[in-house]
This record gives C-alpha cells, structure tokens and sequence, in this order.
C-alpha cells in the first residue's frame, strides 16, 4: 500500500495501528495533539488480557517488551465489606490471563518501536471535512491542513473524526470517579496498604465504591466512584482541594478507616473524572477513507476493556490493511465488520454480568457470591469429561 495511513492520536489504539502497519511496510503518520510524549501522566494500571490486549502486543511484534515491564503480584485481588471484612482474597500464582502494568510504560515501548518523525506532536485537531472520492482534510489548531486517503480517528472520547461517521455524540453515564494518590504507602499509610494488600481492593456499595490499585514504587491509586448526577459533583468545589477531600470522604461516613484513608490521607488533590459512553451498539455505514478505532468508536463507562479493546483494534485494522493493500475499501469494511460485534459485547465479570454500581445488588457479599460462583463454573470445566 502506498498510502501513507493518517492516524489522529498517539494513544494505544493508535499506536498499536501505527507499529502493525510499520511491521508491514506501510506509510503511516500520526498526529498528537499533546506537545511531547511527557506531556501528562499515562494514567494508571492496566491488565492486559490473553484474549484481546495480548493479542494485539502479538501482532504488533512486542510481547518481549511487554514482558520487561509487567508488574509481578499485581493479579492479587481482595474483596472487602464497607466494615473492613476481608471476604475475598486472592493471591496473585502467576496464572491469571491479566498481567497490569503501568500505561505510560505500555505507551512508551509502542512509541519507542516506531522510526522517529512518525508521530507528529502538538497537532491538534479543530475540525476535518470531506473531499470527496474517500479523500479527506484534517485541519489544526494552528492552521495547518492534511489532506489524506485513509484516515483513522483514534482519538477518543470526543473525537474530531467521528461526526465524518456518525452524529453520536457521548452522554453522561450517571457515575463520575474521583481520583486519589497515596506515596510511600507502606512506611506512611500502613492501614490503607495492609488493605489494598498487594494488588488491587474492590469496596462496593449501592451507589457508592472504592477501587484501589498498588502501582510501582509503593503508591497506592484510588478511584472512588459515586452514583449522582453531574450537577451534585457541580456543588463541589474542586480547585479548593481539601475541601472536595471532605466532602467526597462525607459520602463514606461509617466505613472502615483503612478504607477511608485512601480518600482523606490522599496525597494529591482530588481529581474528578465523569465517565461518558456512546450508545450501546455504536456504528455507521461505510463512509469511503475513514474509520474509527478504540474510545472515538465504543466509548463505555469503565469496564476493564477500553485500552485492551483500542490495542485490538489497531492490530485488527493494520492486518486487514496489509492482507489488502490495493483495496482500502475491502480493509475497511472487514474490519468494520468484526469490530462492531465484538465492541457491542455486554462486559463481564468472568462470563458473568457483574452488578452496575447504582444496583442494590451491588455490594462486597453479591460480588463474593458472584466470584464464587464463577470459580465454582471454572473447576466443573477443567473437571469436565473429554
């Protein structure tokens, strides 16, 4: 394919695209509308699956690398009571299908395996606007234009690319998450550490939950979720850190103070974070030259799957490009045809539906039983007769 591939955002799915079609000597661009690869923080753990994320590392030639960065432990899980009942806890024995390691470094090994140049940074998007014949032009904050014959929206949440496609547009979900940090946790949070244990704490609660993760280098990362609508959070004033600190602490009156350390010993200010989704069973009709992978395609509330579905979708993208490089059109739509059936996927626990936040169901013994239940389903299965 002589081609050159442009792809809007330098997350994982895109870079994972970028490295596959790199590998099958394909011309590929990608603009970034952060200005360096230190731009931000990543963001926190990610478990990588065998069953989508892996397989994308595979294709993309990188599992050596992937392997060099894998946190080891962090597969332990523990489920605990509001009341700080320890109902469920399992060690991490090496044999769980779901290795965590950290998305910066994720990032930086798929950046680092592509030529230098391929990544262009500080482009970002303002709008783009078809050419016709399946050409389409993409214009920058800074003025600049590209006019390109294959372009890939991987651009998230709020995707320039995506209304090309499609006038859906990502609504509210109902939760927001609010993040918290904890350094040095052993020697200086000692209670919230014995609780997270060595991988990551699961508190849920109707309405309310507290998820934490141990990250490298001894930190604990906290997401502590709510149930209220944007307005509630709106109340809040976040630039007034300690404040927010209490309040969001207040919604925990009566839990476990080990658990509710992670949210008041925190030691950066709160940060709040809405979650937004598509509607379920997102897609569109063929549109000649563009597609969208990852986020600006599926977007869900948090379910485990985004990053390691963005990864597979850029694996699956880049394959389907070399197996017809004289036929974009074919790429496209064999592509388009297995993405939107496996996106649309209802997300599980385990093969099991887990219970949504807002539930009444949703709480520490449901989620034992439902663990339970699930290990039980596991051992008939390895047990079963051939």
């Amino acid at each position: 394919m002589r081609t050159t591939v442009t792809i809007i955002g330098a997350g994982l799915g895109g870079l994972t695209l970028a490295r596959v079609l790199h590998l099958h000597g394909i011309p590929v661009t990608v603009y970034e509308a952060e200005s360096s690869p230190s731009a931000r923080m990543q963001g926190g753990m990610l478990d990588i699956h065998d069953y989508n994320g892996q397989l994308a590392l595979q294709a993309a030639g990188l599992m050596d690398e992937f392997h060099a960065i894998i946190l080891e432990g962090r597969q332990a899980m523990r489920v605990l009571d509001r009341d700080g009942t320890v109902l469920f806890d399992k060690a991490d024995d090496g044999t769980g299908g779901r290795p965590e390691v950290q998305r910066g470094e994720l990032r930086r090994i798929l950046l680092d395996s592509l030529p230098a140049g391929t990544v262009r940074w500080g482009h970002k998007v303002s709008s783009t606007r078809a050419l016709g014949e399946g050409r389409h032009e993409v214009t920058f904050a800074d003025g600049g234009t590209v006019a390109t014959s294959l372009l890939v929206g991987a651009d998230g949440a709020w995707s320039r690319v995506r209304p090309l496609l499609s006038t859906a547009i990502p609504e509210y979900t109902g939760t927001s998450v609010v993040e918290t940090y904890l350094f040095d946790a052993d020697t200086r949070h000692p209670a919230a550490a014995k609780a997270v244990g060595g991988g990551m704490l699961i508190a849920p609660s109707p309405g309310r939950e507290i998820f934490a993760h141990r990250e490298s280098g001894d930190t604990l990362h906290t997401y502590v979720a709510l149930a209220e609508p944007q307005d509630w959070f709106a109340a809040i004033d976040f630039t007034d850190a300690a404040a927010a600190t209490a309040r969001i602490a207040q919604e925990f009156d009566g839990w476990a103070p080990e658990l509710t350390a992670l949210i008041t010993d925190g030691d950066t200010a709160p940060v709040l974070r809405p979650q937004y989704a598509l509607p379920t069973g997102h897609r569109w009709d063929r549109v000649p030259g563009v597609t969208l992978i990852g986020d600006a395609a599926h977007l869900t509330g948090p379910n485990g799957e985004g990053a390691n579905l963005a990864m597979l979708d850029g694996a699956e993208l880049g394959k389907a490009l070399a197996a017809h490089p004289d036929d974009i059109e074919a790429a496209l739509t064999e592509y388009e045809q297995a993405m939107f059936p496996r996106s649309a996927e209802v997300a599980t626990f385990g093969d099991a539906e887990a219970h949504g936040i807002d539930s009444d169901d949703n709480t520490a013994h449901a989620l034992f039983n439902l663990i339970n239940k699930i290990n039980k389903k596991g051992e008939q299965a390895t047990h079963a007769p051939n």
